[in-house]
């Protein structure tokens, strides 16, 4: 078992970052830990995350029910960590928030899907926007689930981030790379124009990303955005896509246009 004294120190000192850093404001956000198979370390409901103690984290197992006493209690957004630990066995730590940039995506309905900056590739791929689901309930996870294989962040409709990964610090990481790729996409988009990376340089990035150990094979075949010859989002109407791989976009505009050519003759 993992030294949970320094999980708890580790927590804090992340959330107080997320806070300084304006990721997310007064009781705004949760953080938690996998210490164990059915063992979890979480920030408490309805506490700032930047006035936090270690002594405030409470221990659930992944329904959320609590397994030490405690006189705080777990978000009750909990069952999005839930989804996310049962979707990826690899993950051991999750960081929702809402950083301002990142959010503003979000609530402008924008997923972060043009290759922009190389780092950003290999670190994240691209980030789907999730369809709107109201917290704290099925319709979130319903709305992110579809995504959890293949991606390691996500924007949820009007709603904020969330990004996971097998340590806290990474998870933070990533989560600081979606809001400081969003704000240089806002700062090139005011500024008029904003150049994406040749595709075949992504394939290239992608290939370093795999050797390196940074991405499982499956990320870079369901990337939601088309990105390293993934599959690509198709919009839907009231905020929902559909993800098809490029193979199944040309087939099903084949038969369109062999059903429209039919019905013209």
């Amino acid at each position: 078992m993992q030294n949970e004294k320094a999980i708890r120190e580790e927590i804090v000192r992340i959330a107080t970052r997320c806070y300084d850093r304006g990721l997310l404001v007064a009781g705004d956000g949760n953080i938690s830990v996998r210490v164990g198979p059915n063992r979890l370390i979480a920030t408490p409901s309805a506490v700032s995350k930047g006035w936090m103690t270690p002594d405030m984290m409470v221990v659930v197992d992944l329904q959320g029910q609590p397994l030490e006493p405690s006189s705080y209690k777990v978000s009750s957004e909990w069952p999005m960590h839930r989804v996310i630990y049962e979707a990826r066995p690899d993950i051991h730590a999750v960081v929702h928030a809402h950083p301002p940039h990142a959010t503003a995506f979000a609530v402008a309905g924008l997923s972060l899907d043009k290759a922009i900056l190389s780092e950003v590739v290999l670190t994240l791929g691209c980030v789907p926007l999730a369809a709107y689901g109201t917290p704290s309930t099925r319709e979130l996870t319903d709305a992110i689930e579809p995504f959890l294989q293949y991606h390691d962040a996500l924007l949820m409709a009007n709603h904020g981030a969330v990004a996971y990964a097998e340590t806290l610090e990474k998870a933070f990481n990533k989560l600081e790379t979606l809001e400081h790729t969003c704000k240089i996409s806002f700062l090139a988009r005011t500024l008029g124009n904003e150049n994406v990376i040749p595709n075949r340089a992504i394939e290239k990035l992608f290939d370093i990303r795999e050797k390196g150990g940074m991405m499982r094979p499956e990320a870079r075949t369901g990337q939601a955005c088309g990105l390293g010859g993934g599959s690509v989002g198709v919009g839907m109407g009231d905020g929902e896509r559909l993800s098809l791989t490029k193979e199944e976009l040309v087939e099903l505009l084949l038969q369109s246009s062999q059903l429209l050519g039919s019905l013209r003759s």
